[in-house]
């Protein structure tokens, strides 16, 4: 049996004579009705993606999610359900369908699938998903397509009164394309809703010689405060060990206070870092606004 690119419409497998109904059953597994797969393949966010869009018979666009992954975005879980602009409303498990209006400019392609463009899938991100949630899914988008508030502002202009924009005007206030992960996301929007001053994203500390030797994840750089989180490969990488142990002494030598968040800390006593922040600015001098 030849190799077949994946996924595919079964019925149009067949009728080709690409492949036999005995090959079909035996060797994959449908993903939606009439789409499929080979069997035991791990479908990541953009092959779920195109899947969807197959099932529609090639007639939706790709959006919210679906179009963040093929945009590159990262952290789309393979699981979570394909997003499309089409009008059938009954769409099975594992795919949302939005009844929206897109605007000319609004779509685009890429990797040969219709998607959103990068403004107008984080437009519907932010004014659907809960508020942390949009703001991680949008720092993500913007990583990785370096798309701008003010392009997001247009899309908003173009569709007055639609649900969901006094949300998003909230969300665009925090977003920063300089997270790196969500939790640096979820780290920032805790910092902030508890009113500290916004802190910079990836601040760059140097020596006395201006080489730089540290790159944080946020602070404040007219206090020299810091803010990194402990992502997994700080632990597991002895590479980066090595690094991290290196610059954690050099950091208080040229007088900065760098915090150190985890996972746990956010999700079981967030308070432990709203106190470590709240210390160490005030004892640069930071004016309390908190």
């Amino acid at each position: 049996m030849q190799t077949i690119p994946w996924p595919f419409i079964a019925e149009e497998m067949l009728g080709a004579k690409t492949l036999t109904f005995r090959e079909l059953r035996r060797f994959h597994a449908a993903v939606y009705p009439g789409v499929w797969t080979p069997r035991d393949v791990d479908l990541a966010a953009v092959d779920r993606a195109r899947a969807a869009w197959l099932w529609s018979r090639r007639g939706g666009v790709l959006a919210g999610l679906s179009a963040s992954a093929v945009l590159g975005a990262k952290w789309i879980e393979s699981d979570a359900p394909a997003e499309l602009v089409y009008n059938n409303r009954r769409p099975p498990a594992l795919i949302t369908v939005h009844t929206d209006r897109l605007l000319a400019g609004e779509t685009q392609e890429l990797l040969g699938l219709p998607i959103t463009t990068p403004a107008r899938t984080a437009f519907d991100l932010g004014r659907r998903l809960p508020l942390p949630a949009a703001v991680q899914r949008i720092d993500a988008l913007i990583q990785a397509t370096d798309v701008k508030v003010e392009e997001i502002d247009a899309i908003v202009a173009r569709h007055r009164g639609v649900r969901g924009l006094k949300q998003l005007r909230k969300v665009l206030e925090l977003v920063d394309g300089g997270s790196e992960s969500p939790y640096e996301t979820l780290t920032r929007i805790m910092l902030v809703r508890h009113g500290f001053p916004r802190p910079e994203t990836q601040v760059r500390v140097c020596d006395e010689c201006g080489f730089v030797i540290a790159r944080l994840d946020m602070g404040w750089p007219q206090w020299r405060v810091g803010v990194d989180f402990d992502g997994a490969h700080h632990w597991t990488d002895p590479q980066q060990r090595t690094k991290d142990v290196e610059r954690y002494a050099r950091l208080p030598e040229l007088g900065w206070t760098d915090i150190r968040v985890t996972s746990s800390m956010l999700h079981n006593n967030p308070q432990v870092l709203l106190d470590r922040v709240d210390r160490a600015l005030t004892a640069r001098g930071c004016p309390r606004t908190w």
